[in-house]
């Protein structure tokens, strides 16, 4: 047996992944991905870090400069119509804003992994219950949906990020069980079945490891989808409230202020703008880096 067992191992080795040398590489190569992870890493230090290095708090009021002009005093970004500094704010709020990507991301996976790779195991009236209820969720516009449950609910922080998991697992769910289906007729599945492995070990040591590449590279996605659901939101109303500050709500307090003092929104606006850009292009990246595909390239 354990002659059986040193021949099959070669076949269960995975694909080249992105900290193997040849996909670690071709992500160095990727330009707008190598700008996107500084970028989140530099957004994410900053919004750690930053609010203990400046010298006013999120909520501290300077009445005498109420709409200070970016760069013009004191407050480096300006102040909001309440006298507080723009960047303490923009800073604090991007804790909030990149902790709900984060955590919705890691729920939506979570519950996608399990769904897709039980139905792509499975398959049969079990693996088609799970997808039917997958394309039923997915009939509805996530924005649509989204607006109408947190309608009737409390808005808080773990609210808005269980809400925004709730509506953003079923596009994982797809793709793990695209993988898993396509993975469980291999060589290496049928010699861990042959060898008597049980089904959870299987789809858990077997299966899930090879099919990493496309669930990693979704949860780069899921994370700017999740940063840019909670913005729109907040700034219709319906998610993060003040004196709790985000990005989106940000943006909401600023769109009466447009033409007298423009800064109150362009700032929180460049903030999503880059850290969704940037998630976009570390996923494009992490997509070229981890396809085997591309090994000679």
């Amino acid at each position: 047996m354990s002659n059986l067992n040193a021949m099959a191992e070669p076949l269960a080795l995975p694909p080249p992944g992105l900290w193997h040398r040849p996909g670690f590489k071709r992500f160095r190569r990727h330009k707008l991905a190598v700008f996107g992870a500084a970028t989140i890493i530099f957004l994410t230090l900053a919004c750690i870090v930053g609010p203990w290095l400046l010298p006013y708090t999120d909520t501290f009021i300077d009445i005498r400069n109420r709409f200070a002009a970016p760069f013009s005093g004191p407050h480096v970004l300006g102040t909001d119509p309440l006298g507080r500094d723009i960047l303490a704010r923009l800073l604090m709020a991007g804790r909030i804003s990149l902790a709900v990507g984060f955590s919705a991301m890691a729920i939506a996976m979570a519950i996608g992994i399990v769904v897709g790779m039980v139905a792509g195991f499975y398959e049969g009236a079990l693996g088609a219950a799970l997808m039917r209820f997958v394309d039923a969720m997915l009939c509805f516009p996530s924005i649509f949906l989204l607006l109408a449950i947190s309608a009737l609910i409390s808005p808080s922080v773990p609210s808005i990020i269980l809400l925004i998991a709730m509506t953003s697992w079923m596009e994982v769910a797809r793709v793990v069980e695209a993988q898993i289906r396509s993975l469980k007729t291999r060589e290496f599945a049928q010699a861990a079945v042959s060898f008597g492995a049980s089904n959870r070990r299987i789809m858990i040591r077997e299966l899930l490891p090879n099919a990493i590449a496309p669930i990693v590279v979704a949860a780069t996605l899921n994370v700017a989808h999740a940063i840019l659901a909670e913005s729109y939101i907040s700034f219709l109303g319906f998610g993060i409230q003040p004196p709790t500050p985000s990005w989106g709500n940000m943006l909401e307090s600023a769109q009466s202020y447009l033409t007298s003092a423009p800064w109150l929104a362009i700032i929180p606006g460049a903030a999503i703008t880059l850290a969704v850009t940037s998630f976009n292009f570390i996923g494009d990246g992490l997509r070229d880096a981890l396809d085997p595909r591309m090994d000679g390239q």
